[in-house]
């Protein structure tokens, strides 16, 4: 199911981080300031463009706040994965490793019928 790994191998964490991951969160959320600030202007009935500064304010304003939130997150599962390593590593009997299965092992034998 893990290809074998024990428990620890599986939080070490040996994963970096894509290219894409540092862009992601102020660029969906530039985003959606500009399109909340064309949405307020379609719904006061201006022009969806008018005003540019406040789009561009927006996209500053919420991406800034995607950016802040999103590091947030980071933390906090870092923290989280911190924890259940020192748990893990105070009470290795609760996890042991799982024996490695093939696939063959897992599925039921299956004749179609026609």
């Amino acid at each position: 199911m893990y290809g074998g790994k024990t428990p620890l191998e599986l939080l070490s964490g040996t994963t970096s981080k894509t290219w894409l991951d540092d862009k992601w969160a102020p660029g969906v959320g530039g985003l959606f300031g500009f399109l909340g600030a064309c949405y307020v202007n379609y719904g006061t009935g201006r022009p969806m463009l008018s005003g540019i500064q406040k789009h561009i304010a927006a996209m500053i304003a919420v991406g800034t706040l995607a950016t802040m939130a999103n590091k947030w997150r980071d933390s906090y599962l870092a923290e989280k994965d911190a924890t259940l390593r020192h748990y893990i590593e105070l009470h290795p009997e609760d996890f042991p490793t799982p024996e490695r299965k093939k696939f063959a092992d897992l599925l039921e034998y299956w004749q179609p019928i026609r």
